[in-house]
This record gives structure tokens, C-alpha cells and sequence, in this order.
């Protein structure tokens, strides 16, 4: 018989926490959730006020037995699961399956796997807070609904077995959206003028680039306009105008949330998010280290907040003084976004005296790399600003001005340890020499270079979890499931680390659009987002924000239902007949993307694979030019006589002037 029974969710973090604890304590997993709603039907009474209809998890049966062995030998009984709604509510399941009493003081949190947090939690139990469980519950019920009512429809005007969610919908519409937008691009043309000059008495070259005439900015359209003022500066004299010397300050990031450990480690490690949640659980739950035992190396990683507690402050100075002086550390607090949830802290390493060099061979490859990552952000957000000498220099010829800027490293500051990546190219900014306000500059060349508009970029993971947290679509600890469901639904494919939406995606899109505008949409999206914020804060009832949800909705379906009724959706057809009963194949889709199949199902069964092709012909032989996919799923062109009659392979699409 144990005194204490701690239930966690999983066998890693039980290992962790185990040596936290003497006495007779016991401390077991219970494998994440234990009741959840059933997968063979909605499991939401409708008629009686959407009570949820939970059953035990197929395959738990011995584990719950198990549990509840456990907790009748033991004189007290702890839920220890993760310290956000998601925890809460596993916590108030096994409360129910254990007979624990709503009122007990059962519930224990940490924020942090160490020693001084397991021990100050198990000396601060609590009731089970309900108002999470049901920001919870309202999320669980309201996308069972959305997903089991509006998914048939998509069965019946699609193919079968594919799901409509609330979340993921967004997330493809605004993929969607944007290779709309790249689609319907028209590029313009614009011209830069480059002038590349040199100052007399340091000899050094620098460029300055064309901005204006008569100190008004001019824009470049035309080789005739580039004509025109090169005519008039070809014999002009360059002299320095203004010389404007200036500091500026690069501070550093605040440390991470999850949204932006996901976008840092999917610029610099080239980890999907998936991957980046993985490897950050086992961070958090405990890494086997020689002479510590098992270690939580990192605070809980799903969070929104920036916020640090003074003791992680306390040491993040002693670190950086030790390491590369006084002078490189700055007490910082960063300000957390209004509607975070502010319950954690952010995410940083728990033992901020363990380097990731230490402990390098305790770690997997990938584990060291979101360490390192994790902790190098940490310290550098607890860290001077760099401080940059910048030089702005306005050089006149003729009428014509040119712009000259130059930076160069007063003080590195941060930027010893880390800088942040972007999702955007940033432009280079190099030194200039120190020049004198008319002087006069020698003319090495000048250069004129045609560029066109580009549309927006593609979505990568990294850029469309930014733009989900911009919109307030979903919350951390939804991203990653989201964007993997819309990967492994087929409705986005990944080319290199763009995210592009296939053709069946788009189909589904173009059907939830016309007929579930609101569903889909970003403020609808955002303004449910929020209202769980508030059944979170207890400021409203679950299951009355269902009900103003699901009157609406229903009515919506309804009148979907109806009109679809006798609309089938358009099958584009081909031009190529069935081999076994001469009618036009159909263009359909499949789980890999478009497929052939004959119209005359079920008395003809023939389907076959759909090979695209261009407009353009090869280039060799004039053959058609097919598309084909790599196993990865990226583009190559192929003649349609290949290997036979030609051997015509390309990365690239042909163009005409290649004829």
C-alpha cells in the first residue's frame, strides 16, 4: 500500500518526477486521455442541452483497472497531467473514473519538471478548475459537431472518408487564398540605377542606388526611362550632398512561445512542427544524464506567454556575467500579447547552469539542436542591444539623387550568442567609407537592372502558424495537429517547405466557401477562439455558447442539405475514352490526387492514372510534355515519348523561346 499515488500522462515524465519524491509514493502514467467521445457517432446529445456522451478508450480497459487498484490502495490520490486546459481536463476524466470527489484537493501543476517546483506543487494541491475543463469540452463538442455534420456532405458531393474541422478549414482557405492570389499575379516591370562609386581619398568602392530627382522619388518603369537618365548623367559630376551619421539599436527576441519556438526551429533546423513538439515533450518530460539521473530540461512547451520567473532572471545574469561580462547583461521583461494565457511561463530551460555542450552526448542529435536553440534564445533575450554606426549619405548628379547607406558593429551585445531568423530575405547592409558633405566621388560605373513585381510567397510552416497567431485562429497547442492533419488529408502537399494546396483541397475549399461562409471564416474563427478564453475565465457557460453556436448552424445545414440534394458536383471530363466501354473517362480525386475512372460505375469499373500536361511542346521533338512527381512528391517534366522516342527530362518547365 502507497500513501501517495501520482498520476501523470506519461511513463517518461513518471521517471522524471519519481526521484522528486521519497516516502511511499507511487507514480504511474496514464497514457494521455482515458474517456473520450466515441468515434462511431456524433457522441453529443443534441436534445439534451449537448451533453457530451464519453466512453472509456478502446484498449484502456486493463490500464483503467489498473489505475483503479492503484488509487483504492493509496491514502491520497494526485492528477500531476499537464498544466493547461487539455491537462485539466484528463485530470477531471480520471477524477471521474477514480470516484475522486469534485471538491478533493487532487490537482497538482508544475510548470517546470524540478526538484523545488514537483516539491512546492505537492504542497499546493487544488480543487479541479472546472471553468478549463469546460473551455475544454466546448472546443471538443463544438469541432465534433462542425466535423461530423458537415463530413458526410463531402462524402456524398467528393469521395468518402474525408473530414471537414473547423480549424483546418481556415488554415487551407488561407493556403488557398494565397495560390489564388500567386495565380493571378501580373507582374510589373521596374528598373534600379546603380551607381558605383569611389572615394578619392580612402580609395574604397561602394554603390548608391537612384531614389529620386529634384528630392522627389521617382519610380522606374521602362528601359526608355533608364535611356533617358542615363543620357543626362552620363557626364555628370557626383558630389556628396549630405552625410548623416547615426546609432541604432537591434534588440534582442523575447524568449519562446510555442509559436515561435515553431517558426525558429522550422528556419533553422528544418523541423516540421510535428517534429518540433515531439523532440520538446521529451525536453520537458526528462533526459537520462550521467551523475543527475533523469532531467526536465526545458519549462512546458505549449504556451503563449513571455514571461520569466525572477530565479530563472537571477541565474540568466549570473550565466551571462560569468560567461561574456557585465557589460552584456540587461535585466528584460518582455510584454506578454493581451489575450495570452498568461498561466506559464515561457519556454526555457529549467537548469540554466547545464550548457548544452555539457550534456551533448546525453542528447540525440535533435534533441541538442532544440536545446541549444531553447537555451541560446533564453539567454540572449536577458541581454544587451546591439549597437550599430550607421552612415546615410545623399549624392546629387545633376538633378538626380542617389542614396548611400552603411552600417557597421559598434557593439555586438546579443548577437554574440544569437539572432533571430525571418521568413524574409533581409537586405545586406554594408559599410561605406566616411565621407565629407561636397566631395566630390569618381565614377567607376553605372548600372541600370531590370526587375518585375513578385506575388506573395507560398506559405511555409514556419509563415502560416505566424499568420494563424496574427489572426488569433486556433491556439499553440493546435497548430502543429492542425497543419499535420491538412498534410495527411491530402488537401495541402509540402514542395520543399512551401505548402501547396492540391486539387482535392481545393475542391473541398471551393465547396465549404459557398456553402459554410461562416464556418470558414477568420473573425468567426477568431471570435470562437475567444469565447473559450472566457468559459476558461468562467465569464461564460459552455454549453450556452454551444447552444448560440449550434441554432444558426443547424439552420445553415439544413438548407445546405437541400440544396445540394439534387447538385452533383461538376466531374470534369477528358478527353480520353474507357478502353473497356468507349464512354469519356471522368477526372476524379483520390487520396494521391487526380485519378481517371469511367463514368459508368458500377457496371464499369476501369480507372487509370491522370497524366497532366502543358501547353508548351518538348523541346526536342515536339511531343507533349507530361508532368510527373517524385516519390517526395516534387515536380519534374517529361516528353511523352521517353524513353523510346526521346529523351527530354527537365526540373524546369519549357518555355517557347527554348524551341
Amino acid at each position: 500500500m502507497s500513501d501517495k499515488l501520482i498520476i501523470v500522462e506519461s511513463p517518461a515524465k513518471a521517471n522524471t518526477i519519481k526521484k522528486f519524491l521519497g516516502g511511499r509514493t507511487k507514480v504511474v502514467a496514464s497514457m494521455g486521455h482515458i474517456r473520450d467521445l466515441p468515434k462511431s457517432k456524433l457522441g453529443v446529445n443534441i436534445e439534451n442541452n449537448f451533453e457530451p456522451e464519453y466512453i472509456n478508450i478502446r484498449g484502456k480497459g486493463d490500464l483503467i483497472k489498473s489505475l483503479k487498484k492503484d488509487a483504492k490502495s493509496a491514502k491520497q490520490v494526485y492528477l500531476a497531467t499537464d498544466p493547461d486546459r487539455e491537462g485539466e481536463a484528463i485530470a477531471w476524466h480520471l477524477a471521474h473514473i477514480l470516484d475522486i470527489p469534485e471538491d478533493s484537493k487532487s490537482r497538482v501543476t508544475f510548470n517546470e519538471i524540478t526538484k523545488t517546483a514537483v516539491q512546492k506543487a505537492m504542497k499546493e494541491p487544488r480543487k479541479i478548475d472546472i471553468n478549463l475543463v469546460n473551455a475544454q469540452q466546448a472546443r471538443r463538442v463544438l469541432d465534433r459537431i462542425v466535423g461530423y455534420k458537415i463530413s458526410p456532405l463531402l462524402w456524398k458531393k467528393v469521395r468518402k472518408g474525408l473530414s471537414a474541422g473547423r480549424v483546418q478549414s481556415v488554415a487551407v482557405k488561407l493556403i488557398v487564398d494565397r495560390e489564388n492570389e500567386i495565380e493571378n499575379f501580373v507582374p510589373e516591370e521596374y528598373w534600379n540605377i546603380i551607381a558605383k562609386l569611389i572615394d578619392n581619398k580612402s580609395q574604397k568602392s561602394f554603390e548608391a542606388k537612384l531614389v529620386g530627382k529634384d528630392n522627389k522619388k521617382i519610380e522606374i518603369h521602362n528601359k526608355e526611362e533608364v535611356d533617358e537618365i542615363l543620357k543626362h548623367i552620363k557626364r555628370a559630376k557626383f558630389i556628396v550632398k549630405d552625410v548623416k551619421k547615426g546609432e541604432r539599436k537591434r534588440n534582442p527576441a523575447p524568449p519562446f512561445t510555442t509559436s515561435t519556438m515553431q517558426q525558429e526551429a522550422s528556419r533553422k533546423l528544418n523541423f516540421s512542427l510535428r517534429k518540433t513538439m515531439s523532440v520538446a515533450q521529451t525536453l520537458y518530460e526528462g533526459v537520462k544524464i550521467p551523475e543527475k539521473g533523469t532531467v526536465g530540461l526545458i519549462t512546458y512547451m505549449r504556451t503563449d506567454s513571455t514571461r520569466i520567473s525572477e530565479e530563472a532572471r537571477r541565474v540568466a545574469k549570473e550565466v551571462v556575467e560569468s560567461t561574456y561580462g557585465s557589460e552584456y547583461y540587461e535585466n528584460r521583461y518582455y510584454k506578454t500579447k493581451a489575450d495570452a494565457q498568461d498561466a506559464h511561463e515561457a519556454i526555457r530551460p529549467t537548469y540554466i547552469d547545464i550548457e548544452p555542450e555539457q550534456i551533448k552526448d546525453s542528447l540525440t542529435n535533435d534533441q541538442y539542436k532544440l536545446y541549444r536553440l531553447i537555451y541560446n534564445r533564453f539567454l540572449a533575450s536577458q541581454m544587451k542591444s546591439a549597437i550599430f554606426d550607421t552612415l546615410a549619405v545623399t549624392i546629387d548628379a545633376n538633378t538626380y539623387n542617389f542614396k548611400a547607406n552603411g552600417q557597421s558593429v559598434k557593439f555586438k551585445g546579443f548577437m554574440i550568442l544569437y539572432v533571430e531568423g525571418t521568413d524574409e530575405k533581409e537586405a545586406e547592409i554594408g559599410q561605406i567609407p566616411m565621407l565629407e558633405v561636397n566631395q566630390e566621388l569618381k565614377k567607376e560605373k553605372i548600372e541600370s537592372k531590370q526587375s518585375f513585381t513578385e506575388p506573395p510567397p507560398r506559405y511555409t510552416e514556419a509563415s502560416l502558424v505566424k499568420a494563424l497567431e496574427e489572426k488569433e485562429i486556433g491556439r499553440p497547442s493546435t497548430y502543429s495537429p492542425t497543419i499535420t492533419t491538412i498534410i495527411t488529408r491530402n488537401y495541402i502537399e509540402k514542395d520543399g517547405k512551401q505548402l501547396v494546396p492540391t486539387e482535392l483541397g481545393k475542391v473541398v475549399n471551393k465547396l465549404l466557401i459557398e456553402n459554410f461562409p461562416d464556418i470558414i471564416n477568420v473573425e468567426f474563427t477568431a471570435k470562437i477562439e475567444n469565447e473559450f478564453d472566457e468559459i476558461a475565465e468562467g465569464k461564460e457557460n459552455w454549453k450556452e455558447m454551444i447552444s448560440e453556436f449550434y441554432g444558426p448552424f443547424e439552420k445553415e445545414l439544413e438548407k445546405v442539405e437541400k440544396d445540394l440534394e439534387h447538385v452533383e458536383l461538376h466531374e470534369e471530363v477528358s478527353d480520353i475514352p474507357c478502353e473497356k466501354c468507349g464512354r469519356m473517362m471522368v477526372i476524379k480525386y483520390g487520396r494521391y490526387g487526380k485519378f481517371l475512372a469511367c463514368p459508368g460505375y458500377p457496371e464499369c469499373k476501369n480507372t487509370k492514372p491522370y497524366i497532366e500536361t502543358i501547353d508548351e511542346p518538348c523541346p526536342k521533338c515536339g511531343g507533349k510534355v507530361q508532368i510527373r512527381r517524385t516519390k517526395t512528391r516534387k515536380k519534374f517534366y517529361i516528353c511523352e515519348n521517353n524513353p523510346e522516342k526521346c529523351d527530354y527530362i527537365s526540373w524546369t518547365k519549357p518555355k517557347k523561346e527554348n524551341k
